[in-house]
């Protein structure tokens, strides 16, 4: 599948955040729903203040649900290049007078060839924060982590997840989505609990698929609190089937923290790589990535 951009356009990368409590996800929805999202919210933006009639497409590198937030999230749209030339050096501070504060835009530079947002991208980094402070959740944080009102054993929740990192079909933690691929390689999943007692998971994969980080969350805090063994989750792994017992927690205490990219010179390769199906060995499964 090429993915030149056509000629007389130009690529270009935003870099950007988003509190997702009043989104209905990143992607727009058809016409007529009366559903705000972060794509709609920045394509209506995009369009107005370059006087354009013409809405472009944004591609981004993770797609999030409704309620769940992004501090290092990453798009790219391929704009006309005179569109490009006349409005680049003011196109940012733009952006910033049209959008609502629940949405920013750091950067808006021309992406390096080969360069596609989702497909270029070799890794993604979510954090899900929860507290078990029995006394519940600061105030000020309540839209960004989740209370969990049984003491957790962080010790626990980390020897748990260890059988869980590494190439697998996570079929058993993901919402299955016709044609896609479950197969992913979990790269990171450590818990930490800091001095004010926020235990925050990292997770970063080369790819998530639907549901992925909440049900593995869902699955640790299970551990956590007791109610299953340490060896429970990875079972569930093994088994290769979405198990009843596994929750998916609430969105909120969910953040895209970051995308990883490769130098420049293997964009391209990246690219290519990424749409291709996915199997593991012995397996006759594939399909392309899915989202949070």
């Amino acid at each position: 599948m090429s993915d030149e951009v056509e000629p007389g356009y130009v690529r270009v990368r935003l870099d950007l955040s988003y509190d997702g409590k009043d989104f209905s996800g990143w992607a727009k929805q058809p016409s007529g729903r009366g559903l705000r999202t972060v794509q709609g919210e920045i394509e209506d933006a995009l369009r107005t203040v370059t006087r354009s009639s013409t809405t472009y497409e944004l591609t981004v590198a993770g797609r999030t649900d409704a309620g769940v937030h992004a501090r290092g999230q990453v798009a790219h749209v391929d704009l006309p290049q005179d569109v490009w030339d006349e409005h680049r050096e003011k196109l940012l501070k733009r952006l910033a007078g049209r959008l609502s504060r629940d949405v920013r835009i750091w950067s808006v530079a021309e992406a390096p060839a080969g360069f596609n947002a989702r497909f270029s991208a070799i890794w993604r980094r979510y954090a899900y924060r929860v507290t078990d402070n029995p006394g519940g959740v600061d105030p000020l944080l309540r839209s960004h982590v989740l209370w969990h009102d049984w003491p957790l054993d962080v010790a626990a929740m980390n020897a748990a997840a260890a059988g869980l990192v590494g190439e697998h079909d996570f079929a058993a933690y993901c919402k299955k989505r016709e044609g896609a691929t479950t197969i992913r390689t979990l790269q990171t999943l450590r818990w930490e609990r800091d001095a004010a007692g926020i235990i925050t998971a990292t997770v970063r994969a080369d790819a998530f698929c639907h549901n992925m980080v909440r049900s593995l969350v869902g699955a640790l805090l299970f551990v956590g609190d007791g109610h299953r063994p340490v060896e429970w989750p990875a079972k569930v792994l093994a088994a290769g089937v979405r198990d009843s017992a596994v929750h998916v927690v609430r969105p909120h205490g969910l953040t895209l923290e970051e995308v990883g990219y490769p130098a420049d010179e293997l964009l391209a390769a990246r690219n290519r790589e990424a749409r291709n199906k996915r199997t593991l060995p012995g397996s006759l499964s594939g399909g392309s990535g899915g989202c949070c």
